[in-house]
């Protein structure tokens, strides 16, 4: 079973209670996704391997510490997973961006791929997956389906808020890959959506509705 990690710090519990807002307007929305999404970044990179160097100070030389060769790729799922990549490549600015197409079919919430682009060297690179809700778990399933054709295997899920039904889902169907959420909410309706959560993430941020 794939490992679950809700990001339960503080300042991004404070920041999700006014994405969560239906009073919250778009440029706030917008802007605290993004917040959100870098404190998440610092979260989901926690466990990256480190590597020993000596570097010259204004005062002596000194042994500190780089990253170790892995490399990062961003892969939002269109649209919505657009609001949270500006937000990600603060900390990790030299990760590289693909991103993923694909629409919930209304009738079977079954999700249909209409795009993909992913960099050159996507399978060397450790991959995050960016959607902000994690509903029936279709779309990122599908979204992980792709990636794993295209040969990547180091693969992890960010969502902002997911509902139980999607965690199993994705554990189910993905057992390898890391889940994490800053938020595990109730339950899904009767429309797939998830409750309480927030909305339509994509019309919240683009200001579509």
């Amino acid at each position: 079973m794939s490992k679950l990690v809700v990001c339960d710090h503080p300042l991004i519990q404070h920041k999700l209670t006014f994405i969560r807002d239906k009073h919250t307007n778009t440029k706030d929305f917008r802007e605290l996704v993004d917040e959100v999404a870098t404190l998440m970044a610092y979260e989901i990179t926690r466990d990256l391997p480190l590597e020993e160097i000596e570097v010259e100070t204004p005062v002596a030389t000194a042994t500190s510490k780089v990253i170790s060769g892995r490399m990062i790729g961003l892969v939002p799922i269109l649209r919505a997973g657009l609001g949270m990549v500006e937000g990600m490549l603060k900390l990790i600015p030299s990760a590289k961006v693909g991103h993923i197409g694909l629409f919930r079919n209304p009738d079977t919430l079954d999700a249909v791929e209409y795009y993909i682009n992913l960099p050159t060297d996507a399978k060397d690179r450790m991959l995050i997956v960016i959607d902000p809700m994690l509903a029936t778990g279709n779309t990122a399933i599908k979204a992980i389906d792709s990636l794993k054709k295209q040969s990547c295997t180091q693969i992890r899920l960010m969502c902002l808020i997911a509902a139980p039904e999607g965690v199993r889902a994705v554990q189910e169907a993905h057992p390898d890959i890391e889940i994490h959420i800053a938020a595990l909410d109730e339950k899904l309706d009767e429309h797939g959506y998830i409750v309480p959560g927030l909305g339509d993430a994509g019309d919240r941020i683009f200001g579509t509705k």
